[in-house]
């Protein structure tokens, strides 16, 4: 979730997601980053950790016995999760492929989930190799303020 949280920030300020969603072939996929639905999806994640957390656990002493478990975990994500996704997401091998989204506008999205999933995936391994109650901790405290500052962008009124 905290990486999530800080590459979607970066790449939203950095690629211009605004700009982005409103005026490429995306437009018709994403909803504009001025929804509601936008601002809560931080604290949402919430539920995809979950997902990860079963799907993983059974994995999980592979990617931890390992020299080099996390690189292995994050070819998981890329072979599976990014880049051989079941259907023609953009940035996939199904999107290029299949859909009429331009080269150039699918690797944007790849721009910003290799990187993230390369850190989650450092941190995930990194974490559970030397626990430590402080990582808990700060973890915590990260994802708290990831939750509040959603829910208070959704539900606080907007000044334009």
């Amino acid at each position: 979730m905290i990486t999530y949280f800080v590459f979607g920030v970066l790449a939203y300020l950095i690629l211009d997601y605004r700009e982005v969603f409103e005026t490429t072939e995306l437009r018709y996929l994403m909803i504009p980053t001025d929804s509601p639905w936008v601002a809560v999806g931080p604290a949402l994640q919430v539920f995809r950790g979950l997902l990860f957390a079963v799907v993983l656990y059974p994995l999980a002493a592979e990617f931890l016995r390992r020299k080099n478990g996390s690189l292995i975990l994050w070819g998981l994500f890329l072979g599976l999760a990014i880049l051989g996704t079941a259907g023609p997401s953009p940035g996939s091998f199904e999107g290029f492929l299949y859909t009429k989204i331009p080269l150039g506008t699918q690797l944007l999205g790849l721009l910003e989930v290799v990187p993230q999933t390369l850190f989650f995936s450092l941190g995930l391994v990194w974490w559970c190799q030397k626990p430590a109650r402080w990582k808990n901790v700060v973890s915590g405290v990260f994802v708290g303020f990831i939750v509040l500052m959603s829910v208070a962008g959704t539900l606080l009124p907007r000044q334009i």
